[in-house]
């Protein structure tokens, strides 16, 4: 490999925030996306862990929530921090591999434009901050195969256990991790203490949720199960080495990552990289995960290949090291540009706001949830005040909870009930409510649980959008009192969603 560049990192910065500010200029549009309404109803209720997840990104909701109330650029500023944070390591990768600013500046662009990256900067997910981890983690390799300075073993574990704090599949990237050192001359660090050390700081960061899983019978675990069930059920877990080139990288810059793959394995001081990318990928693509899972292991290919491939255009002629360059970036751009009119919500009317959501069913469950609350709120007006007196919202879905839980308080609806994963843990009401409005289940459903159940009214949005709610569950029902007592429904939860 060259010699590291110490050249000045403000390009990839700049860069960074280019795309940071054109995240925040476009994130206003539209609502919460069901997901982060799951979060921010978590955000009530703070604890060590949740049924679907750590614990760490409800405590950055909550922080985002007393910082900026109800907002949505607001909220989702952290998840374009994230990006911003992984588009400039990206860069800082490529240097510290012993690239030029040219080899800087395309593995930030290769990777803000990339979309799966792109995407996870438009909502506030725990998978944003999942990508960070991941991407810290290979730079602190990156650094420590460099420089053979073991005491980066311990920000490799600090970032590990907020890894595992944010999302339980870090733990394959730490196998990737650890087949690395096991497989390559890195195995010199198992008698490190630095090693152990950043083991030991993992594991004191993550115990917290450890104990929180202990006390709760690992029911988290249970929920990945369910969850990974359905998702092969629904087919989600299909096409996984395909959208590892359409949507985990961007797609033109397929040959870099490639190539930095293979110069992974060639260079024996950065073996472990190669490593890091390759268990992952077997262990998901033989569990069936679903393609994101290794989204955090391209931007370490592309930076490696951004290195490769400069230096091998110096190699050429003075044509070819113009145009070569000249067609990947713009063939990145083409497909950056592509992949921006289908995830970012760019427009808020016109073609381009049409074309978005007919093409991202991401997009389309942001749409309708104000109205959906509006709605409820009307129902419950027009019960008489003996019905109001002892009323309960049963809702079916995490969506509808955070929904309800959040933009009600407007309507000074009651906090529903649900047993849909956290929610279960919050319980039910101890005087049984009378009556309720029921969302999120069918008119059949609800009346095997509840008596005397009618629809009273449906769920829709002045866009005319076809989501989940208003494709799979669009009634909006008023019954009567449960059947048999709460806590005998209670007995068979929680219900994974």
């Amino acid at each position: 490999m060259p010699v590291a560049h110490r050249a000045s990192a403000v390009p990839v910065l700049v860069i960074a925030l280019l795309f940071g500010l054109a995240h925040m200029l476009t994130n206003g549009q539209y609502g919460f996306h069901r997901d982060e309404w799951q979060f921010l109803s978590d955000t009530r209720y703070l604890d060590w862990g949740y049924v679907p997840y750590p614990p760490l990104t409800v405590a950055l909701e909550y922080l985002g929530l007393k910082m900026f109330g109800l907002s949505l650029v607001g909220l989702r500023l952290f998840s374009v921090l994230a990006q911003v944070l992984v588009i400039l390591t990206s860069g800082l990768m490529a240097r510290d591999l012993g690239g030029g600013r040219r080899a800087q500046a395309f593995a930030a662009i290769a990777v803000g434009l990339s979309p799966l990256p792109m995407f996870q900067a438009t909502e506030f997910q725990y998978s944003s901050f999942d990508l960070l981890w991941w991407v810290l983690i290979a730079w602190c390799v990156i650094r420590l195969m460099r420089d053979e300075e073991p005491r980066w073993w311990v920000a490799i574990g600090i970032l590990a256990g907020l890894g595992l704090q944010t999302k339980y599949s870090m733990a394959f990237e730490l196998a990737g991790v650890l087949a690395g050192v096991l497989f390559t001359d890195a195995r010199r660090y198992v008698t490190s203490r630095w090693f152990w050390a950043g083991g030991a700081v993992a594991l004191l960061i993550f115990a917290p949720n450890l104990v929180w899983l202990v006390r709760h019978d690992f029911v988290s675990y249970h929920f990945l199960q369910g969850i990974h069930a359905r998702d092969l059920g629904l087919g989600r877990a299909d096409g996984f080495l395909r959208d590892q080139f359409l949507l985990n990288a961007n797609l033109f810059a397929a040959p870099v990552w490639l190539a930095g793959l293979f110069a992974c394995f060639k260079d024996r001081r950065y073996r472990v990289l190669g490593w890091m990318y390759v268990v992952p990928l077997l262990l998901f693509m033989l569990a069936q995960g679903r393609f994101y899972y290794v989204a955090g292991s391209y931007p370490m290919l592309l930076a490696m290949g951004s290195v490769v491939g400069e230096c091998w255009l110096r190699t050429l002629r003075p044509a070819w090291r113009t145009g070569i360059p000249t067609l990947i970036v713009a063939g990145v751009f083409a497909v950056g540009i592509y992949a921006a009119l289908r995830i970012v919500p760019i427009a808020s009317s016109g073609p381009l706001r049409d074309f978005a959501l007919q093409n991202n069913a991401d997009l389309r469950e942001e749409i309708g949830w104000d109205e959906l609350v509006a709605q409820v709120a009307a129902i419950r007006d027009t019960l008489p005040a003996e019905r109001q007196a002892n009323l309960a919202i049963a809702v079916g879905n995490y969506g509808e909870y955070g929904a309800i839980a959040l933009l009600g308080q407007r309507y000074r609806l009651p906090t529903p009930i649900t047993t849909i994963n956290s929610g279960w843990l919050r319980g039910y009401p101890q005087a049984p409510p009378t009556t309720l409005i029921v969302l999120g289940n069918s008119l059949e459903r609800a009346n095997e649980l509840l008596t005397d159940c009618r629809v009273a009214g449906h769920a829709t949005n002045a866009l005319g959008v076809v989501n989940e709610e208003t494709r799979d569950h669009p009634d909006i029902l008023v019954c009567g009192p449960a059947r048999e007592p709460w806590s005998e429904l209670w007995r068979h939860g929680p219900d994974f969603g």
